[in-house]
């Protein structure tokens, strides 16, 4: 108990002892309360446990006198009895008049009084000094966490009139206290500089200035010292132990001092594993799935994986709770163990509802229908991840969260709750990018991805720049049908200016419309198909190659086509914004259809493979390849061509710049095409933000022609870095491409970069 709560006390007692002295019971005719200055008479009188009419006595003296310290109000309070009268008489505590914060440079002033307010200081309330300290404590805290252990904070408490005081609270901050060595005791296996590589916390170098790893933190070690536990666990060390750690801090606060003194013990093989119990399924495919072999050297992490794919399969079957348990028979003289993966499957179990909340605009409906899980059925762990999966791929919701609880009083029923939290679907945009292709690009929009809560998309874009001029409206209806058959509908204006770009010369205005649908024949797979109708025409300048003069003096400047398209597709990314592993497959064939004036095709294929590397690092394969032609006696038309180079194909190289040429040597596109991507993606030190992320980057292309076309033979290749920064107005694209195998006609760019959003 505190100094100030005994004294409290005492005061409290000295004067219940008077009032016991001094007080004969009677009956209590008025109540006068002195001494309140802000506290109303009202609520005085509230708390007295006594009424005008009660028989007033000792006790009720002392649970009185009780009653009001407890409300915090007082610093003192008395009784007396004049006559049939008592009369309280209280010294009310002091109101805060200010709160003043100096010396702050890491933290906004507005945030630590908001944190402040948790410790039960602020403006206009009662002071109590307590509140005071505690809130100095957090405040140092919150420097500690930050790695400034100097900090000193003082309070200065100020009285000014009308029984009001001022709180100051001097910061001096000092500075960041840094790890100036970390010592590893009793390891054998690995030298200190491997295990060190292993922590994240470190002493300081040329890039911990990002990442504040040179900046020692409690969380930071405990996780370091799991990963060190793993890494012995994980490679054959079934007995270490992590005995002792020693942090300290010099006395001038600036250096830390770290040691861990371990025990390796011996290195562990596997030298037995069977399968016991219930395995329900044939005991062949239990054991396929285990990861640990008899001779392997022991891991935790392939027997933690034993248990998971083994208690995975079993849920796809019904058992929720099923129970997997590697049992170790260790032989400390050998250096062996043996293991015995015990298996309970536990009760089959069904799922006896889906319920949904979160969602104040969507439709149910809009999210039970991507659940795999159906009510009634037995419980199927992979349908309950896909479930997630797709409605997370809607982009309706920020957050997605499925719990699966078990039905209280049975033993053979659980419930599927879905809590999603909704964000904006809806849109207007108006704005200006700029593209290193096609320069300073304007943009409006409006969109709604889910049109009142039912799923259905509307959309409609305008951008305009001194290449592309595009208008277009489009809808789309994902579920036409129960069976999941998407309907959409699409209107557009296309004006293309190309004297503007490094192809050869010409203008082309293309209006048009169609209609879509796709129907899925998968989980993630799914075939799509449509048509559309467009009319064409091309306009020619002075600089226009030969080829595309006689192209509009055989075929027209204005054209009519009937496009049909069909298309397969397959994806199974785990995010389709923030993307880790899955890959990605498009096949699409356009085609005019022989009705109208054109005739030519062109088949296209895309390739992306997500390969996660690490937690943090994923490696990208992509492959594009299109071919196109002409048939029935007419040719592809030329502003139907491949083209490649810049953003989105081979980075370094001018856009649109590779393939044939004119005798300007100006790209004129080709009729097929191939791409290729390696591209290894991490997060940037120090910066917890995913939606931000740095690349390496490997690009490969080449667009062919007529063999007769210069320009046309052999592909191109480029390699460099990349930024990508999912920002909320767009995906910002910045990167540095070098040119591997430049040609004297081949143009180069290698700063290339794309502000906000492409429509």
């Amino acid at each position: 108990m505190s100094l100030k709560k005994i004294l409290s006390a005492l005061a409290l007692l000295c004067v219940v002892s008077v009032a016991h002295a001094a007080m004969q019971p009677f009956v209590l005719q008025d109540i006068k309360v002195e001494g309140i200055q802000r506290t109303e008479l009202g609520t005085v009188l509230s708390y007295l446990p006594i009424k005008v009419g009660d028989t007033m006595d000792d006790k009720q003296a002392t649970n009185s006198i009780r009653a009001l310290f407890a409300t915090g109000f007082f610093k003192d309070v008395r009784l007396e009895v004049v006559g049939q009268t008592l009369w309280v008489k209280v010294q009310e505590r002091p109101s805060i008049a200010s709160i003043e914060i100096n010396g702050v440079k890491d933290f906004p002033k507005d945030q630590l009084k908001d944190n402040m307010k948790y410790a039960g200081l602020v403006e206009a309330r009662i002071f109590d000094k307590a509140q005071m300290e505690k809130a100095a404590l957090s405040l140092k805290q919150q420097y500690v966490a930050r790695g400034k252990y100097a900090v000193s904070v003082e309070t200065k408490v100020t009285e000014l009139e009308r029984n009001r005081v001022a709180i100051v609270f001097n910061v001096i901050e000092g500075k960041v206290s840094k790890i100036k060595q970390i010592n590893i005791v009793g390891n054998k296996a690995y030298s200190e500089a491997e295990l060190l590589d292993l922590m994240k916390l470190s002493t300081p170098d040329w890039m911990t200035w990002m990442s504040s790893n040179d900046q020692y933190s409690k969380q930071k070690l405990s996780a370091d010292m799991e990963t060190l536990r793993s890494h012995y666990l994980d490679n054959g060390y079934l007995e270490f132990a992590i005995d002792s750690t020693q942090v300290s801090i010099t006395p001038n606060k600036k250096d830390i001092y770290i040691t861990l003194n371990i025990s390796e013990g011996a290195k562990y093989t596997v030298s037995k594993v069977s399968v016991s119990g219930d395995t329900l399924l044939p005991k062949a495919e239990i054991e396929a799935l285990v990861k640990i072999k008899v001779g392997d050297v022991f891991s935790r992490k392939a027997l933690t994986e034993t248990s998971k794919l083994i208690g995975e399969r079993l849920a796809q079957e019904g058992h929720a709770f099923a129970n997997v348990n590697a049992i170790p028979d260790i032989d400390k003289v050998k250096h062996q163990v043996a293991f015995n993966v015990a298996i309970d499957p536990g009760h089959r179990v069904y799922i006896r509802r889906i319920n949904v909340s979160g969602n104040t605009k969507t439709n149910d409906e809009v999210i039970r229908r991507e659940f795999r899980q159906v009510e009634g059925t037995w419980f199927d762990i992979s349908k309950i991840k896909k479930s997630k999966q797709h409605v997370d791929r809607l982009n309706f919701f920020s957050e997605v969260n499925i719990e699966t609880p078990a039905v209280q009083g049975t033993t053979d029923q659980m419930d599927v709750n879905v809590a999603v939290k909704e964000k904006s679907t809806g849109t207007f945009s108006i704005g200006a990018g700029y593209n290193s292709g096609e320069g300073i690009v304007f943009m409006g929009g409006v969109s709604q991805a889910n049109l009142f809560g039912t799923g259905n998309n509307l959309s409609t874009q305008l951008n305009t720049s001194r290449v592309n001029r595009n208008i277009s409206v489009s809808y789309t209806n994902p579920y036409y049908t129960d069976e999941g058959v998407s309907r959409g509908f699409d209107i557009y204006d296309r004006n293309t200016n190309a004297t503007n770009l490094a192809v050869s010369q010409y203008t082309s205005s293309t209006q048009g419309g169609g209609v879509r649908f796709g129907v899925p024949i998968d989980e993630d797979e799914s075939i799509s198909y449509g048509t559309s109708i467009e009319k064409s025409h091309i306009g020619l300048t002075a600089l226009s190659p030969v080829r595309f003069t006689n192209y509009v003096n055989t075929f027209g400047a204005t054209n009519t086509t009937v496009l049909g398209t069909i298309g397969w597709g397959k994806d199974t990314r785990d995010s389709a914004i923030y993307t880790t592993e899955g890959t990605v497959k498009h096949l699409y064939l356009e085609t005019a259809l022989p009705v109208m004036d054109m005739r030519y095709y062109k088949l296209n294929y895309d390739h992306q493979l997500f390969y996660p590397l690490n937690t943090d690092w994923t490696l990208l394969l992509n492959g594009q390849a299109g071919v196109g032609g002409g048939y029935g006696g007419r040719q592809m038309p030329f502003f139907k061509n491949y083209y490649a180079g810049g953003t989105g194909s081979v980075r370094g190289y001018e856009p649109n710049s590779l393939g044939p040429r004119d005798t300007s040597n100006l790209s004129i596109g080709g009729t097929r095409r191939v791409i290729g991507n390696i591209e290894v993606f991490a997060p940037i030190p120090g910066i917890k933000e995913k939606s931000l992320r740095v690349s390496g980057f490997l690009d490969g292309g080449a667009v062919y022609g007529q063999s007769d076309l210069p320009g046309s033979m052999g592909g191109r290749y480029s390699t460099g870095v990349a930024l990508t920064w999912l920002s909320p107005m767009g995906p910002l694209k910045f990167s540095y491409g070098v040119a591997l195998n430049k040609q004297a006609q081949d143009k180069l760019q290698r700063f290339q970069f794309t502000l906000g959003s492409m429509f």
